[in-house]
């Protein structure tokens, strides 16, 4: 069975990660996700990231490391979504981003991310991610 990929793009702030809320429609339509996006042909997961981001807020980002994956079927096909932090620059934290595929975008701490309807993949990220950020330096008062 063939896979397809996508990436998960955790930005932070202090204590805060972006998340989006899906436009309305579809399966998945209105719950809210990480940013983020399926990887095209002959493209490294890095360059989906930035570009993902950058279609999807208009922000030109940093991508850093891997943090973690999970699988998960879609349609009747196995896929793998990959998480990466990014890095927002201090400018584009605070100015409104242009949202090209969401109804509306939050900094949310990690407990709130939890109370979320939230997509099923993302969801399966969520467990390492939460470990990831909380055992951070500086990073520790996210839940």
């Amino acid at each position: 069975m063939p896979h397809n990929s996508s990436v998960a793009c955790l930005a932070n702030s202090g204590k805060k990660v972006l998340i989006a809320r899906r436009k309305l429609g579809g399966e998945m339509g209105g719950r809210w996700e990480f940013p983020g996006g399926k990887v095209e042909p002959d493209e490294t997961d890095v360059r989906a990231a930035a570009r993902e981001f950058r279609e999807e807020f208009g922000i030109d980002v940093k991508v850093g490391g891997y943090i973690c994956e999970a699988e998960f079927e879609h349609g009747g096909k196995k896929s793998i979504l990959r998480a990466y932090e990014v890095f927002v620059p201090h400018d584009g934290i605070a100015k409104p981003y242009v949202l090209s595929e969401h109804l509306e975008y939050k900094w949310a701490d990690l407990a709130e991310i939890e109370k979320l309807d939230f997509v099923d993949s993302d969801m399966k990220l969520y467990p390492s991610v939460k470990d990831y950020f909380t055992s951070k330096s500086g990073m520790r008062n996210l839940s």
